[in-house]
């Protein structure tokens, strides 16, 4: 007999005599793995979560005034209540992150304010009844515009992403689409002259990470983090199949006070995230209902501004 732990109690209690941790740790990574690839209804469900997750962006953008006249907690009580409507509540604390803030991975507290000029990363997912979860960032330019600068680092987000996504399909490497996007982000660190190439001299050093700071991408679905119990071998060094669903987020962070980039950089955080699923022939964005360029973004933001 086995369980999973930290559930219900009161089960735990009355299997005392006859479950043994190492057996109950075996179903949970099992059951992580049985996860790992998403049926048709677990598919659609995510799609549920997606679509009502876009139109929680949508919301936000509306009231980017009144959040410019509160707080980025504006911005998390907008969303909240389209989760809460429409599903049974946000996937995880919603990061509404404006200005400087972007540059702190899991900002939560969102109680900083909102100015025009800055730019907002709004990583959000709403969660359906049956407990799936989307998980979308978009950066956007709160005045609706961005800056030269901003669009140049956004752009370089965008065409990461754009690496990634592609390296997602049936047969590739979990660990593809990470290094895909890593080295459009270390070809433009490169480029720029924030860190000495050549490019493969940085990739096999790490040193685009004090800038991407964390991995491209996770699992997928009743959990924002799926499947994170799964044996090592059949996750990050597995390979991919119809079926399974994840994200790929690459971003670039130049934190307000490193002196390692030029003045103009510090404070301005990207990230760019969608909802990947693993098809026969490819794969399928199920967030494509978010506009990913910047210009798409910008025309996007006027039309709802309206």
């Amino acid at each position: 007999m086995r369980v999973v732990r930290g559930y219900d109690a009161g089960i735990e209690a009355a299997l005392t005599d006859k479950v043994t941790a190492e057996r109950d740790e075996e179903l949970r990574v099992f059951l992580s793995e049985a996860r790992l690839v998403k049926d048709d209804f677990e598919i659609g469900e995510l799609q549920k979560a997606v679509d009502s997750t876009v139109r929680g962006f949508e919301d936000v953008v509306k009231v980017l005034d009144k959040a410019e006249a509160t707080s980025e907690r504006y911005i998390e009580g907008t969303f909240f209540l389209r989760a809460r409507v429409e599903g049974n509540d946000v996937g995880y604390g919603s990061i509404c992150a404006a200005g400087p803030h972007a540059c702190t991975l899991h900002w939560v507290r969102n109680d900083g304010p909102v100015r025009s000029g800055d730019l907002l990363l709004l990583d959000a997912g709403v969660e359906t009844h049956t407990y799936y979860t989307a998980d979308v960032t978009r950066t956007l330019p709160i005045s609706g515009t961005y800056s030269e600068l901003q669009k140049k680092i956004y752009d370089a987000v965008y065409d990461a992403q754009e690496a990634g996504i592609a390296a997602v399909r049936p047969g590739a490497k979990y660990r593809d689409f990470h290094d895909a996007a890593q080295r459009v982000l270390a070809e433009r660190l490169v480029e720029w002259g924030l860190v000495e190439g050549p490019v493969e001299r940085v990739l096999e050093l790490g040193l685009q990470r004090r800038w991407t700071l964390h991995g491209t991408g996770h699992m997928l679905g009743m959990d924002v983090h799926d499947c994170a119990a799964a044996r090592t071998e059949t996750y990050v060094d597995g390979t991919l199949e119809p079926g399974m669903v994840l994200t790929v987020e690459p971003g670039l962070y130049f934190q307000a006070d490193d002196l390692t980039v030029p003045e103009e950089y510090r404070g301005i955080g990207v990230r760019i995230e969608d909802d990947i699923l693993v098809t026969a022939d490819g794969n399928r964005n199920l967030s494509d209902g978010l506009p990913r360029r910047s210009d798409d973004v910008e025309a996007w933001m006027a039309g709802l501004k309206g």
